[in-house]
This record gives C-alpha cells, structure tokens and sequence, in this order.
C-alpha cells in the first residue's frame, strides 16, 4: 500500500547519502569523515565498537575512532 511504499523511500533518501559516500570514499575515510556513519559502526576488524553491543554481550569494545586509528595503511573496515 501506500504507507509501504511512503516508507520504503523514507529509508532510501536516509540511506542513499551513506552508500554513496562509501562507495565513493572507501570504508575508512568515509567512516573518519563522516560522524553520524562512525556512530553506526558496531563492529571492525573483528572488534564490537558499539558500547551497548558489547555489554549486551557480555564483550570487551573499542571505540570505532580506536580502531580506525590502528587501521592507517588499511583501505577498507571487513
């Protein structure tokens, strides 16, 4: 219906800047320029960056900066 469709465009016009931006500018610098993506990280290079995740889990975490940090010469978070 009509508020299926309303919605899935919603979420295409919140999404759509993201993706381009990682396609554009790879994982990494995509996720250091850009602070809102950064925040939605919640996990890199096998590490959660994402507080909540982590104690939900019982888990240690870094913060996403940390672990970009350690990942200068890396072209891409997997």
């Amino acid at each position: 219906g009509a508020v299926a469709r309303t919605s899935t465009l919603a979420l295409n016009n919140a999404t759509l800047p993201f993706v381009i931006a990682l396609a554009e500018k790879g994982t990494r610098r995509a996720l250091e320029e850009d602070p809102h993506l950064c925040n939605g990280l919640n996990v890199a290079k096998g590490v959660i960056t994402c507080g909540s995740v982590a104690e939900a889990h019982g888990l240690p975490f870094q913060s996403a900066t940390s672990v970009l940090e350690h990942l200068q010469g890396t072209h891409n978070v997997r």
